[in-house]
């Protein structure tokens, strides 16, 4: 009779964090073995039988994406061949996320086509954490669980920055990420700001202006994620220009791609807290500035309760210790 198991399988994107989730479960990871041909053709072999069993395959949006894209969705296909039970895409930084809508003529919501794509190869549900838009569930007709960064966010702020000591103001440094950081700020008792800002062209932005009072306060910036961070060291010169006494940025997709670490490294940024839904360990050996909150907890958590079919909502406001 089957046990109907838990079986955690990962890609090449970011096995480091496949391997403390399954850790926290208590569990190994299930053998496969993704490898690339000479051609750059990707093959999978999974090396256990997943029969009836209840597989999660961990793969994130970083490095290599359209490669690490095409491991998931052959991963997905061989244990839906391998008639699994449930298979279960734990994407934490989800690929293409920034390409959400049809913002000019012609343009494709690339978004949209990933979803298509991981449905067709097999997918039965969907883990991710801060979707860059959250209407991105709605081009699935698979359950889509986004998990949140906030609650390991605030447990960070509350252990390492002491806002009674040093008055604090979280900063959105755009329009769009103001609900993500009013949100901290009200659970925090803190003060908001906002910076507007103005882009030439995409990844480049060319003025910023204040909205709120940042003068002689700890400046904390959150946003969901830090690519090229031109904005993050742009902000951060803002606020400093305005009279903040020290600027940190809480980024949840450390994507820190191109010239990212030479703009941290120059700008007036104290440090870069980002979660560990993308690898950067690499960065963080070239970058004293960059430091890490570990969201292994989150998903393994989020699994256990997947598999025993109780409810995640808890995991919106309380991250496991």
């Amino acid at each position: 009779m089957a046990s109907n198991s838990i079986k955690i399988f990962a890609g090449n994107s970011h096995p480091e964090l496949a391997e403390k989730v399954a850790k926290r479960i208590g569990l190994s990871l299930g053998k496969a073995a993704v490898v690339q041909y000479s051609n750059r053709e990707t093959s999978v072999t999974i090396g256990e039988s997943v029969r009836d069993e209840d597989v999660f395959i961990l793969q994130t949006g970083c490095g290599s994406i359209n490669d690490h894209l095409m491991e998931l969705l052959i991963m997905i296909n061989a244990c839906r061949s391998a008639s699994a039970r449930r298979i279960t895409a734990i994407i934490p930084c989800f690929p293409y996320a920034r390409q959400d809508k049809k913002d000019k003529s012609r343009a494709p919501i690339t978004a949209r086509l990933v979803a298509n794509m991981l449905q067709t190869a097999g997918c039965n549900h969907i883990i991710t954490m801060d979707l860059h838009a959250s209407q991105i569930q709605g081009f699935f007709n698979v359950p889509v669980d986004n998990l949140y960064a906030e609650p390991s966010v605030l447990r960070y702020i509350r252990e390492n920055i002491d806002t009674n000591v040093n008055p604090a103001v979280i900063v959105s440094p755009d329009a769009g990420g103001a609900k993500r950081a009013t949100a901290l700020a009200d659970r925090l008792d803190l003060d908001f700001a906002l910076i507007h800002k103005e882009r030439q062209k995409a990844n480049e932005v060319s003025r910023m202006v204040l909205v709120g009072d940042v003068r002689d306060k700890l400046a904390i910036l959150v946003d969901d994620m830090a690519d090229t961070c031109g904005t993050l060291g742009l902000a951060a010169k803002t606020l400093k220009d305005n009279g903040a006494k020290a600027v940190y940025a809480i980024v949840t997709h450390g994507i820190l791609s191109g010239k990212a670490i030479r703009v941290i490294n120059d700008s007036a940024l104290e440090k870069v807290i980002c979660t560990n839904t993308i690898p950067h360990d690499d960065k963080r050996r070239i970058c004293n500035k960059i430091e890490t909150i570990d969201i292994s907890g989150v998903l393994a958590e989020c699994i256990r309760r997947i598999h025993h079919g109780e409810s995640v909502s808890v995991l919106f406001s309380v991250a496991p210790a």
